[in-house]
């Protein structure tokens, strides 16, 4: 049973209590926006290894947890951060060099294998992936499969419809359910108790949140639960989901967050160079994450000239006129 009282803490003892070595995460976001990237510079100061994580379309989160040294098993529908790294930079690497498992789903069977572990379901049929690829390559062998209880004995099963030929489908894939130790997302909006608003598109958060066993919330803002009630029907978070309220501004920075800010161009360009080299990539995490003991530290060091470009337009929720090459 979860503490139904105040769970606000800081983002220091929240990844401390529920982040551990060996640990299977999911964080939330998509490509470049709303990414938990406070939340994932903590993980990589604190040197946290061997993390099994799922994403469904993760960009620049995935990215750097991958480069720091903090992922050694990957299951995601897409990785890479828009026109900065169609295909994510370190991840790529990683990869290649075999320093990285990854198996593949499409976007839609990630969304249905989180709301497989929200419904408390071993699985959910569907169509999706049908003589494809991913129903035929698997990217986690069998013994690796045996060896952690935590993986499912397939990456899916495909079967006849047991309906006889209801709806004219003849064959149907089963994806088995995600339920990871502990979700990280970032929101705009969250009171202590862990009542939380996402505004704008939500992707899958909302689905990898209620899958996990333990949820950690970040939040641009931290607001009374009067005002979260107000207006009901836009929250999408109950608080006996969550485990821990984080309150960090600027916490999807450099990706955007809706109605607070954009992502960063110049940032992320500049991390595009950097990650291509080791040695330069190196030279990134010291002075971006290392040398920093939270994220305030790191956003004192963003230009503030830059910080203002981003901020998002009060009628738009992004940053209009903003140079994004």
């Amino acid at each position: 049973m979860k503490n139904t009282g105040n769970k606000l803490m800081s983002l220091q003892e929240a990844i401390q209590r529920y982040v551990f070595d060996g640990a299977h995460i999911s964080i939330g976001g998509f490509t470049i926006n709303r990414n938990p990237m406070a939340a994932v510079y903590e993980i990589i100061r604190r040197k946290i290894k061997n993390l099994h994580l799922y994403a469904h379309s993760n960009g620049q989160g995935i990215d750097e947890l991958i480069g720091g040294g903090c992922v050694k098993r990957l299951e995601i529908a897409y990785a890479g951060s828009g026109r900065f790294a169609p295909t994510c930079i370190r991840f790529r690497k990683a990869v290649e060099s075999g320093q990285l498992h990854v198996e593949d789903y499409s976007n839609y069977q990630m969304t249905l294998r989180f709301m497989a572990g929200a419904m408390g379901l071993p699985f959910l049929p569907s169509r999706s992936g049908l003589a494809t690829d991913i129903a035929r390559r698997w990217g986690f062998s069998s013994s690796m499969r045996k060896s952690d209880p935590n993986l499912p004995d397939h990456k899916l099963v495909v079967m006849d419809n047991p309906f006889n030929n209801w709806l004219e489908t003849t064959k149907v894939v089963l994806v088995p359910a995600i339920v990871p130790d502990v979700t990280i997302i970032h929101a705009q909006q969250a009171d202590m108790n862990g009542l939380v608003r996402i505004e704008g598109l939500t992707f899958a958060d909302i689905e990898q949140a209620k899958a996990a066993r333990h949820l950690i919330v970040t939040c641009e803002n931290l607001v009374t639960t009067a005002k979260l009630k107000n207006q009901p029907d836009s929250n999408q978070i109950p608080p006996f989901c969550v485990d821990a309220v984080v309150h960090v501004p600027w916490g999807a920075y450099p990706t955007a967050c809706y109605r607070y800010y954009d992502y960063d161009p110049a940032f992320l360009k500049g991390y595009k160079l950097q990650a291509a080299d080791d040695s330069t990539h190196r030279q990134y995490l010291d002075r971006w994450i290392f040398k920093k003991t939270n994220h305030q530290e790191m956003m004192d060091t963003v230009d503030p000239n830059q910080l203002a470009a981003i901020k998002a337009d009060k009628r738009t929720g992004y940053a209009t006129g903003l140079e994004r090459r």
